[in-house]
């Protein structure tokens, strides 16, 4: 029996075009400005010394503030999955949301079920590649308003890749639940493969595209067609 639901933002929760074409540029745009303001601030030293520190892997010469920031812009583009990037992209964000820059998007049908789901006493928590900040930022930005008292948790890549089966198996460690009580909803097979060896029961968002009857992990268009008779 579900006890519990986690689920990824990208592609499930949220449209993807709102992260590639709203919250992605908007981070790339500021970033330098950002990271030369900000050098000085205790969390965001501490970040860019994490990139210091993996430029310096691969070269021994002094790393200047202009190596860093065109590392970060290099890692964004590429759209990797690097702590100190996603820490640094949250507190861009959370410029941006201060600002009124955007708001934070959510489809409807996930609002209304993750509403209907906490009113039965399911606990949710969110994992996703972005920061914990972000997330929180996302979800408490709404068109709809602050909707982080939804959630009970949430996770970023601190404490391990999406792809990676023992991420999930800290998470039911964390959450003190046996895995097969857990479900986790993502757009993503190989997030789904990750959390279906760990033992959580998995359903994809295939967001516009028809179910496909015969996929590995069943298949829903919107939260409107999860069932949790599991």
């Amino acid at each position: 029996m579900i006890k519990a639901i986690v689920t990824d933002i990208e592609g499930t929760t949220t449209s993807l075009s709102f992260v590639k074409e709203v919250l992605f540029p908007y981070a790339r745009a500021h970033l330098a400005e950002f990271v030369r303001e900000h050098a000085g601030d205790a969390e965001v030293r501490r970040q860019l010394d994490e990139v210091r520190r993996e430029i310096q892997a691969r070269s021994r010469d002094e790393v200047t503030m202009e190596q860093v920031i065109s590392q970060l812009i290099e890692w964004l583009d590429e759209d990797k999955k690097i702590t100190p990037l996603k820490i640094l992209q949250g507190m861009i964000w959370e410029e941006g949301y201060a600002r009124g820059a955007f708001h934070g998007h959510l489809y409807p049908d996930a609002m209304d079920n993750l509403k209907a789901w906490k009113a039965r006493g399911l606990e949710l928590y969110v994992y996703s590649s972005g920061s914990v900040q972000a997330q929180k930022l996302l979800f408490s930005h709404t068109e709809q308003g602050d909707l982080t008292p939804l959630f009970s948790g949430y996770f970023d890549t601190r404490i391990g890749g999406k792809k990676e089966i023992e991420s999930y198996r800290k998470i039911a460690g964390q959450l003190d639940r046996e895995p097969d009580t857990i479900l986790f909803l993502s757009d993503s097979k190989e997030e789904l493969d990750a959390a279906g060896a760990a033992g959580f029961h998995t359903i994809c968002l295939a967001r516009g595209d028809a179910p496909d009857s015969q996929a590995e992990h069943r298949e829903v268009r919107n939260f409107d067609e999860i069932r949790l008779s599991l």
